[in-house]
């Protein structure tokens, strides 16, 4: 298996849903003055979009908090980093950046210093240490299901390769708890990964200075509990634990929007 094929085994999986959820896509909000509750930031992971997080946001904008969920371009950690950190600080007041899987590894790199940021959220996501990689916390437990047979490789650019889930793969491995027509949907309209941004090393962290909660999606067959539940405990987070799949806040939206909102206080 050659280094550029192994590095996209890190690969995460939000997806995108937004046809076949209950609510329209997260929308920013802004408001002023003390007492206002932070602006909820929410990022997504590799083959995925902004709209996963649909049944999250919704019960956050509802419960009054101004919501964003900005792309993540999915091309390397430094650049997606630097890309998540602009937006951040166009943003006024306190911020709550919300993480899945890939994810997790741009918000603990663009929310470093940055002292708007009161608190950082991991939904079934990569928690990573200075000069950790995705494929080192993915490996370090066995578990996963996420081989190169369940992946497609496609060239672009020069020199460049995109990772793709395979169809047959997607369902069982990454959405074992979502309904089959909903998986369709969202294996058709994954958005690719950069292979090289799964190899890459990560920088100084922000939980070690931010306080951070995780949720541990127990049946995941992409990143092992083992290794959720590892770095959770080694960031010092709050941590619950619920039966679903990689996709957890796909799956368990009220239980996600419910860490967030205790995250939120």
């Amino acid at each position: 298996m050659t280094t550029t094929r192994r590095a996209l085994l890190a690969g995460s999986a939000a997806a995108v849903v937004g046809a076949a959820l209950d609510a329209p896509a997260a929308q920013a909000h802004t408001g002023s003055g003390s007492g206002q509750k932070p602006t909820v930031v929410l990022v997504h992971g590799a083959f995925a979009d902004s709209s996963g997080w649909n049944g999250v946001a919704s019960r956050l904008i509802r419960d009054g908090y101004p919501v964003i969920a900005p792309p993540n371009p999915l091309r390397s950690v430094a650049s997606d980093s630097a890309y998540l950190a602009s937006i951040l600080a166009t943003l006024s007041g306190p911020l709550v950046l919300v993480a899945h899987s890939y994810g997790g590894i741009v918000v603990t790199n663009a929310a470093t210093g940055n002292p708007n940021v009161k608190a950082l959220v991991y939904v079934a996501a990569f928690v990573p240490d200075q000069g950790e990689t995705l494929l080192g916390l993915q490996t370090k437990y066995p578990g996963s299901r996420l081989s190169e047979e369940a992946l497609d490789f496609r060239p672009y650019g020069e020199g460049l390769v995109d990772g793709y889930i395979k169809r047959e793969f997607f369902h069982d491995v990454f959405a074992g708890d979502l309904p089959k027509a909903t998986a369709e949907f969202m294996w058709a309209g994954q958005r690719p990964a950069d292979v090289r941004t799964l190899g890459e090393p990560s920088g100084a962290p922000a939980w070690k200075t931010i306080p951070s909660w995780y949720l541990v999606g127990r049946d995941d067959q992409v990143l092992p509990p083992a290794a959720q539940r590892f770095m959770a405990r080694r960031a010092g987070a709050h941590t619950v634990e619920a039966d679903t799949s990689h996709v957890a806040m796909i799956a368990r939206p009220a239980a996600t929007a419910a860490l967030i909102k205790r995250a939120a206080r």
